[in-house]
């Protein structure tokens, strides 16, 4: 098995999964919403640069990456250093991926809001969209 289609196995988990919370109610599942959100943005940012060829097959990616940078941070930020690429709508799903991260912790461990469980399954919505469209553009469908 490729390592694309691996990925594309782990999407569809990932995407049942948060269809199963919002059935359930995201307000009831947001530890299931942030986890699987997150998660699944790895796998479809990984599939994407898989396909563009930025990155090689062993590569991981890791959701620890992905820190929102500090206004005038002077080095680049962490995800910017380890993936060490550029690639079409890199700052758009950087940022998707900021948002879905700076909150994923808070909504597994911490006192989850309504507000901040919307915001993750939006933006995760978003970049779903963003990347299935790019790799529906290369030939590769992921469902």
């Amino acid at each position: 098995m490729t390592s694309v289609s691996i990925h594309k196995d782990q999407i569809r988990e990932h995407l049942q999964e948060i269809e199963d919370a919002i059935a359930i109610g995201m307000e009831r599942r947001p530890a299931t919403i942030a986890l699987h959100a997150s998660a699944c943005s790895i796998s479809l940012l990984e599939t994407y640069l898989h396909k563009l060829g930025k990155i090689g097959v062993g590569t991981m990616v890791k959701h620890e990456w992905f820190k929102r940078p500090l206004p005038g941070q002077k080095i680049s930020p962490l995800a910017e250093r380890k993936l060490g690429a550029d690639f079409p709508e890199k700052e758009e799903l950087l940022s998707l991926m900021y948002t879905i991260e700076e909150n994923r912790n808070r909504l597994i461990y911490g006192k989850p809001t309504k507000e901040a469980v919307k915001e993750v399954h939006t933006s995760f919505m978003k970049l779903y969209t963003i990347i299935k469209e790019k790799l529906s553009e290369m030939g590769e469908e992921i469902e």
